[in-house]
């Protein structure tokens, strides 16, 4: 009943959305009523444009699931499957994370373990979209610089982040 770019739409930006309606609903009861209900009502309101902040941020994170190969993130190991290649590395034992935007067929994420080959990981590749809440968690790394320089257009790889023990040797 819904054509397929519309709900490819709605899936991209769903936590904005659900984000939305939880703060659309805390205004109506910040509004509409009084007492502990307005109380709850301006709760809501706070969390729900919190969780539309995260849901935009997501939102520009998804390029599309529509790329080579399947990404998982399962008990801190990142695993890509790939139709060429693939590998995995361990999220604490990552070094370096960079960002290829002159990669073809699509730009793609690289990580460095010590050790071992980069990891290659197209941006748009099935499940990448997991990998906004493993970069997100590592200490030092710039949310929001991250976002612009995927969406930059720069032609030139990108160091993304570089692990604290590296940068103090």
């Amino acid at each position: 009943m819904i054509r397929p770019e519309l709900m490819q739409s709605i899936r991209r930006c769903r936590e904005a959305l659900i984000g939305a309606l939880i703060a659309g609903l805390g205004i109506f009861w910040a509004v509409a009523s009084y007492g502990i209900l307005q109380i709850v009502g301006m709760s809501l309101t706070i969390v729900g444009a919190l969780v539309v902040f995260a849901g935009i941020q997501r939102m520009r994170f998804r390029t599309g699931g529509d790329g080579p190969g399947i990404v998982q993130v399962v008990e801190g190991q990142i695993t890509y499957f790939g139709p060429l290649d693939g590998g995995s590395v361990s999220v604490d034992a990552i070094e370096r994370i960079e960002l290829e935007p002159k990669s073809v067929p699509s730009p793609e994420w690289i990580l460095i373990e010590a050790n071992t080959p980069p990891l290659h990981i197209p941006i748009n590749a099935s499940g990448s979209e997991v990998l906004f809440d493993v970069f997100a968690r590592l200490e030092g790394l710039d949310t929001q610089r991250m976002l612009n320089d995927l969406h930059s257009g720069h032609g030139e790889r990108i160091l993304i982040w570089t692990s604290e023990k590296k940068r103090v040797h």
